[in-house]
């Protein structure tokens, strides 16, 4: 007697290995199920969110390992990986104690980069 079986769907895991472009956008489509109205106002804020935390840390405040923790996860949830591995680089180079003034400038390009996609998104919406 055969078992009868169903085919579930299931919400498709992150890339292991996103596609080119600074914001996957896959990712942020699954992050909000969707809704083209939410991934705006996600893409909007982030992209406020990520120029004032670099601009924030450029002063090295005595919070910058937090804020480079906070800039990595908002990164991340939006499929902004570039913007997430450079902020962990510089998180880890302040937690080390190591010069970030690399890691810093890092971050600053992947954050214009991704700022720029975000803005060409947001304009043909």
């Amino acid at each position: 007697m055969p078992l009868p079986l169903e085919r579930i769907e299931w919400m498709p895991s992150p890339p292991l290995a996103p596609g080119g472009g600074p914001i996957d956008f896959d990712h942020l489509q699954r992050m909000t199920l969707g809704d083209a109205g939410i991934e705006q106002e996600v893409l909007t804020m982030f992209s406020a969110q990520s120029l004032k935390l670099v601009l924030t840390l450029a002063a090295a405040p005595a919070d910058a390992t937090a804020l480079a923790h906070t800039l990595k996860g908002s990164a991340r949830a939006i499929g902004a990986f570039a913007v997430a591995e450079a902020a962990a680089r510089l998180e880890a180079a302040i937690a080390s104690g190591s010069d970030a003034a690399a890691a810093l400038a890092e971050l600053g390009e992947a954050v214009a980069q991704a700022r720029e996609a975000i803005e060409a998104v947001l304009r043909r919406s």
